[in-house]
């Protein structure tokens, strides 16, 4: 009808001069003939010399065409309208079933691409009934259908994730889930992403190689749940699921929160964009971001020389999914054999070599060092941790190197370089970590050449709003210079720390990350700095007590990850015992002592072996960076002596 309207607004022009030009006409007429008329009928006007009926035959005729043009093209206009109401109605209809056949039919995890917005109406084609059911098109297509229930550890359709996030943190393990709670501790209304390659929510690593392999519950692979040396029960997960809220519904958390992006991978970085690309080419900015991608698990040259069919039976132990195939494969062979001999390698070795004693596994352990914890260790004590191993139920094979791997019929074949020849149905490998820094080239971040990792300065810092923290991170230490560790505790204090400075407190890492292993329940001992077997020692040892265990100690701290309790505390003013040191044989005894790693006559490194809760005096030792006449004095700050 607007158009109708606009066409008789254009004719009224053309009337009003007909008119106009008629009365004119008449009114000239009455002057020729010496008579001014007071009044002019319609009927005699005219547009035309000849006057009489012949001037209203032509005003009629004009002015019936004017009607009839306009009539026809109401009816016209009237008629189109109806037509593309009608074919918008049907248009909406088509979108409607659409995007419901969509959500039906589609996984909950797979990308649904959204439906196209229709084009506005035009203001000359008002249409009332389809601008009111177009927000239900759109609202059907935000909404999934409530009979689907997407599975846990499946992330939403990858167009409701947020464009934008203030701060974005790669990778999510125990650096990224530290920073989250610092952010969130300083910002309280902080919005941040956790993207991880991994489907599973933040959780510790070390229990993987520890207590979940002593859990009585037959059921631990799936609940993951397991009992602490000092009896209590906890998940390996840092917070349950409720803790976390969906990634769509990041932008619009009023308070913030902490969300977490499963099962996706970052593979490029746009430094100068402030923005990241996902593998299924989804774009994220980021304000602030954090790179704590951790390690991949090395692995040995000759066994990816060997084939598939020796990759398909061995291990490369990082993740849950790795604990639940080596609990899997260790309930279905008769042999499993363990290259390495250090933290990783050590600890799965005590842990299945206590479950042989009930299954009749087969656990062998070989490495290419004398010992047990060669590298760390010193000699005499790396022996008497081999002989605590093999008490254990495992076979050691030391000074091992491997020569070639080979699948005879259901069986490896591992060819030694001096000729041994070891035969097992799995193998796992446990040879090292090796620090993940896949966007070092697209984010133009600095690798260093000597510990692997990206390099960053004191505050962790890679670039302008880039942190790393976690086994990622070479970082520079201001007592010890430029190292990169990889233990749980430093995950801890480095995420905590970037976390912090992300949100701009501008602090130095000079806190003294510590590390434990525990081989059983009765032998365990924590780190700190540098402890390498190739500088010199001092150890000073005491007989050990039953208190003297790790067991003893998580039952006296109330908690089973030990670095929790620790990284919080400082030392002060260590008081040293005036108890006497005792003789004690170490040929035969190492039940508990202390062991100083010097560099140039300082301490740089101290292992605390079955003692427990001192660690913030070495920490204080070291941080001190004094030379010590006496080191058998400074031992007695740890009470070594007191039963």
């Amino acid at each position: 009808m607007l158009k109708c309207w606009t066409k008789c607004e254009k004719l009224a022009p053309l009337l009003r001069a007909s008119s106009t030009l008629c009365r004119q006409n008449a009114i000239r007429t009455g002057l020729n003939n010496v008579r001014t008329p007071t009044r002019v009928p319609m009927f005699h006007m005219s547009s035309g010399p000849w006057g009489s009926g012949g001037e209203n035959l032509k005003y009629a005729v004009l002015m019936g065409a004017a009607f009839v043009g306009t009539l026809t093209l109401a009816t016209l206009t009237v008629k189109e309208d109806n037509e593309r109401y009608a074919k918008r109605m049907e248009e909406i209809s088509t979108s409607l079933q659409r995007s419901n056949s969509l959500f039906q039919s589609e996984s909950p995890g797979a990308a649904v691409s959204e439906p196209k917005p229709e084009a506005a109406p035009s203001p000359e084609k008002p249409s009332p009934p389809p601008e009111a059911a177009a927000p239900e098109v759109e609202a059907s297509a935000a909404a999934p259908s409530e009979t689907s229930e997407p599975p846990t550890d499946v992330t939403p359709p990858s167009h409701k994730l947020p464009s934008h996030t203030p701060y974005l943190l790669i990778g999510g393990g125990t650096a990224s889930f530290a920073a989250a709670r610092s952010i969130r501790a300083r910002d309280p209304g902080a919005k941040v992403l956790i993207v991880t390659d991994e489907p599973d929510f933040p959780y510790m690593r070390p229990p993987l190689s520890k207590e979940l392999w002593f859990s009585d519950d037959p059921s631990v692979t799936e609940t993951l749940r397991f009992k602490q040396w000092n009896g209590k029960e906890r998940s390996i997960y840092f917070q349950p699921p409720s803790f976390y809220i969906n990634p769509e519904d990041l932008d619009s958390a009023e308070n913030g929160g902490v969300a977490v992006l499963t099962n996706k991978k970052v593979v490029h970085m746009d430094v100068r964009g402030n923005k990241v690309k996902l593998d299924d080419n989804t774009e994220i900015s980021y304000d602030k971001c954090l790179i704590a991608t951790g390690g991949i698990p090395r692995n040995l040259q000759v066994l990816e020389r060997a084939g598939e069919e020796v990759m398909k039976r061995t291990t490369l132990f990082r993740k849950i999914e790795d604990f639940k195939s080596l609990d899997k494969v260790s309930r279905s062979v008769k042999s499993i054999t363990i290259i390495g001999g250090g933290f990783l390698g050590s600890e799965l070795a005590c842990a299945l070599g206590r479950k042989s004693a009930e299954s009749g596994l087969e656990v062998v352990q070989m490495f290419p060092e004398k010992g047990n914890m060669g590298k760390v260790l010193p000699e005499y004590l790396s022996n008497w941790t081999t002989e605590k191993v093999k008490k254990e139920g495992v076979k050691i094979i030391s000074e091992a190197l491997v020569k070639s791997v080979a699948c005879k019929g259901d069986k490896l074949e591992i060819q030694l370089k001096d000729g041994r020849l070891v035969t097992t149905d799995h193998i796992v490998a446990a040879v090292g970590l090796e620090p993940n820094v896949d966007l070092a080239k697209s984010g133009g971040l600095e690798v260093d050449s000597d510990f692997g990792g990206y390099r960053v300065n004191a505050e962790l810092q890679a670039r302008s709003n880039i942190w790393v923290a976690g086994d990622a991170a070479c970082f520079y230490d201001i007592r010890l210079g430029r190292r990169r560790v990889e233990h749980h505790d430093h995950a801890v204090v480095s995420g905590r720390l970037a976390g912090e400075n992300m949100t701009g407190a501008s602090k130095p890492y000079w806190h003294q990350s510590m590390f434990w292993s525990d081989l059983g329940p009765d032998v365990g001992y924590e780190a700190i700095g540098i402890v390498d077997s190739s500088l010199p020692t001092v150890g000073v040892f005491a007989k050990a007590t039953a208190k003297d265990t790790p067991k003893a100690a998580t039952e006296k701290s109330g908690t089973g990850i030990r670095s929790e309790s620790e990284t919080e505390d400082t030392a002060t003013s260590p008081v040293a015992s005036s108890a006497p040191a005792p003789a004690v044989d170490h040929k035969d005894e190492y039940g508990k002592g202390v062991i100083f790693y010097l560099r140039d006559k300082v301490v740089v490194g101290i292992i605390l072996w079955n003692v427990f809760n001192r660690m913030p005096i070495a920490r204080k030792i070291i941080k001190d960076g004094e030379e010590h006449a006496d080191l058998n004095e400074v031992a007695k700050l740890f009470n070594i002596h007191e039963d």
